[in-house]
């Protein structure tokens, strides 16, 4: 772990600025964050709420569960840990959460409302031969 001298207040603002500037995943790291986004698997949190000028988020990555486990191939260095993230790669999360959370609540809305019964079941142009 790198440390820094209390009594160096430059070495301590350009540190500062560095947190506050997140840092961006690459675009297979990103992917991967993205999906697990689209599955509601994300946390974010801006990183200083009470800075406007600060956009990096704070980003938790939690580990998939069920049949996501088992399919996702992820790094073991994303998963189950806390990432500063710069604005744009944040907002881009967001909107992948809020198109996922969107799109598996319209999937629910269909399978509340499909009928099972009658393409299984019913087959009136069998009934009319008989």
């Amino acid at each position: 772990m790198k440390s820094i001298k209390v009594t160096d207040l430059g070495a301590i603002k350009n540190e500062l600025r560095k947190y506050k500037a997140g840092v961006k995943f690459d675009i297979n790291q990103f992917n991967q964050v993205a999906r697990l986004a689209w599955l509601g698997k994300v946390v974010l949190q801006p990183l200083d709420p009470e800075d406007p000028e600060c956009r990096a988020m704070l980003v938790y990555v939690q580990e998939p569960e069920g049949l996501a486990a088992h399919i996702l191939n992820l790094d073991a260095d994303l998963v189950g840990r806390m990432h500063i993230v710069d604005g744009e790669q944040a907002q881009a999360l967001i909107k992948i959460l809020e198109q996922g959370v969107q799109e598996r609540a319209r999937q629910y809305q269909q399978l509340d409302q499909r009928d099972f019964y009658f393409p299984h079941f019913y087959r009136p142009e069998q009934d009319e031969q008989e």
